[in-house]
């Protein structure tokens, strides 16, 4: 079995291993440690929560030459949570390692400070795209052309949010045998065109694939048919008592007016998504993992690669537009050994994607709540089974338009629109015959009461 002894770190590195309580190797740390210490080129896909993170930081900071005033490796993430991360990873190194200089460099700080703290110039740099750009391009105050190693972290995501040409910027102006190391859930096909510019001869790192969901996880579907989304929401919360619960939407402005809407309800509530100033987000992200809150309203960025210790439930207040961000939500719960729960509010126009997810192995139960309980409601999967049964107009229509004995190319969207244009033309006449049916029998009814109203006239003569 190997260990993480077997890798040979320096000391401060195993102190710092013993003090993040790692046993032994995940299978990503297994794979990519060996390739980065022989200076391979690696293209690494994986998931949240595999323990990438540590699979580049340990060989990085192993091999960091304090002695030098330089900087010797760029770690690029494509949002400041992901970037302040992988920095207070990178901060334990220096409990044990007082020489070693790391400095995260993000936007949405002041930057004269950041400059000001230059004068020095750090070993490794963690940042984003646009801020590590403005001050090695534009400021010069950071020289990041003297790294032999460059990190390219949540790489999806990086394209996603453009910040393509930032680092194609950056890296054009890197040295010639730059070491790249590139991670990412998916590699779209404009991610590998931009990568096959920079990197030699990529060793491919992918773990087996994780489970779309663990088996500690229960997917609830939760009809809102009718249902105001919020009530349904509310009507959720009344009936888990979470460690914290995760509720996601698919855009920051309904994001943040549904956390205005809880708050305003009395409901303790953190938030995490675009429309937070990067004050309001640095302040979060630490009252969040100083476990300040039981709700935290979500977007998408919060699923991919964000830590949040003690996830026990997931609500989606709508399905994401991606199945894999499904993966990603309902996997913030239900780690380790603890179980979890993920509530999705269903409509009839999620079928597509729930059973898609259902073939990647997850198992929904269509739930709803009665009188403060979750009971079953298998309404879905008899709609899915139910067979439309023809009626007696459609038989008789089907019979008049007959199949021709030689098919001709576009026959059958030929033959579908004679039999809609028959079916509607015997439809109306249907219905033009059931009007003249109503007024004659109103007709006959009004004689009726005429006659019986002047019989009981004639009869009081």
């Amino acid at each position: 079995m190997t260990t993480f002894m077997n890798y040979h770190f320096q000391e401060f590195v195993n102190r710092t291993i013993e003090h993040m309580h790692f046993d032994t190797p995940t299978p990503i740390q297994e794979k990519v440690i060996p390739l980065v210490t022989h200076h391979r080129d690696i293209m690494g896909i994986s998931q949240t929560g595999t323990g990438k993170t540590h699979a580049f930081l340990l060989p990085i900071m192993n091999e960091i030459d304090t002695s030098k005033d330089s900087v010797q490796a760029v770690i690029v993430a494509p949002t400041r949570e992901l970037a302040m991360q992988i920095y207070e990873n990178a901060k334990v190194f220096k409990k044990y390692n007082e020489a070693l200089r790391v400095s995260l460099v993000i936007g949405g700080s002041d930057k004269q400070k950041a400059i000001a703290k230059l004068n020095h110039q750090p070993h490794v740099v963690i940042g984003t795209p646009g801020r590590i750009k403005d001050l090695s391009l534009n400021e010069q105050a950071l020289i990041i052309t003297t790294a032999t190693r460059f990190v390219i972290d949540e790489a999806d995501m990086t394209l996603e949010f453009g910040y393509l040409e930032d680092l194609d910027e950056v890296l054009g102006k890197m040295r010639e045998d730059l070491q790249m190391l590139v991670f990412s859930a998916t590699i779209p096909q404009e991610l590998q065109v931009f990568l096959r510019k920079y990197m030699k001869n990529p060793e491919l790192v992918q773990v087996d694939e994780k489970k779309a969901s663990s088996d500690h996880v229960n997917h609830y579907l939760i009809p809102t048919k009718h249902k105001d989304r919020y009530e349904v929401l509310r009507s959720i919360m009344n009936i888990i008592d979470p460690y914290i619960c995760i509720i996601f939407c698919n855009t920051r402005q309904e994001a943040s007016k549904l956390t205005h809407q809880l708050r305003n309800d009395g409901v303790k509530v953190g938030e995490i998504h675009g429309d937070l100033q990067p004050r309001e987000r640095k302040q979060m992200m630490r009252r969040i993992h100083n476990n300040e809150y039981q709700y935290i309203v979500a977007t998408d960025i919060a699923a991919r690669g964000i830590d949040i210790d003690g996830v026990s439930h997931v609500i989606n207040m709508e399905f994401p537009t991606e199945k894999d961000f499904y993966i990603h939500r309902s996997g913030r719960c239900g780690r380790g050994s603890y179980t979890g729960e993920c509530f999705s509010m269903y409509d009839t126009s999620n079928q597509a994607m729930t059973e898609a997810l259902e073939k990647k192995g997850i198992h929904f139960l269509m739930k709803e709540i009665k009188k403060g309980h979750l009971v079953d409601a298998g309404e879905r999967q008899k709609r899915k089974n139910r067979t439309h049964e023809p009626s007696e107009l459609e038989k008789e229509v089907a019979k008049i338009v007959r199949k021709p004995r030689k098919v001709k190319p576009g026959y059958k969207k030929k033959r579908k629109a004679e039999v809609e244009k028959l079916y509607r033309k015997k439809k109306r006449e249907i219905i033009r015959n059931d009007i003249r049916r109503q007024r004659k029998e109103r007709y006959k009814k009004a004689q009726r009461e005429k006659r019986l109203a002047e019989e009981n006239n004639s009869s009081w003569d």
